[in-house]
């Protein structure tokens, strides 16, 4: 049975980078970074929010077709919210898919600490998305996302947690291919 393995978690907790490596190291699986495709949209620089938006029912299409048809998927994403987090279940489901949440979590000040440090270049939303941040309000943001996230594991049961901490990323890629092991035997 294919697999949708959501990643999910604060800005600068190791997601993407996770993903990646998860993708590189599992051939035929298939990567889905939003953030990526929200680059595809033409202005997505001057409203990166709204591009968001566009792309998402895209992800969703192409995630249920690539569960459907091909393989895997990983997908690196903060969904904070029951009602997005249940659109990405229910494609998979719907596609005959299971459905893996894992919590990438991180002490809240170490957390905030690597959002703000992170950006080798490789990702040209990093800027935007700090901006972003400030302009909501600026820490006290990344925090309220913090005790969000940790309202919506309380709500999900299923929901793997595994901590990430600051230059620990095989330690946390370890304990995701753990959890993912896991999930795959309980089911």
């Amino acid at each position: 049975m294919n697999r949708l393995i959501l990643l999910n978690g604060l800005p600068g907790v190791g997601k993407s980078t996770i993903a990646r490596r998860y993708a590189t190291e599992h051939p035929g699986t298939l990567l889905c970074d939003v953030d990526v495709l929200r680059t595809f949209i033409g202005g997505w620089r001057d409203d990166f929010e709204k591009a968001g938006a566009r792309i998402r029912p895209a992800a969703l299409g192409m995630i249920a077709g690539y569960l459907r048809e091909s393989g895997d998927v990983v997908l690196p994403q903060l969904l904070a919210r029951v009602s997005e987090l249940e659109k990405f279940e229910r494609a998979a489901l719907d596609a005959g898919a299971e459905f893996i949440e894992i919590m990438l979590e991180a002490e809240t000040d170490d957390a905030v600490r690597r959002f703000h440090r992170r950006d080798d270049g490789t990702d040209p939303w990093h800027p935007i998305v700090r901006s972003l941040v400030a302009e909501a309000g600026g820490d006290d943001v990344l925090r309220d996302y913090a005790v969000r996230l940790r309202g919506l594991v309380a709500r999900r049961p299923r929901t793997r947690t595994v901590m990430s901490v600051a230059d620990a990323t095989d330690a946390a890629y370890r304990d995701v291919l753990e959890a993912v092991d896991a999930a795959a035997s309980t089911d």
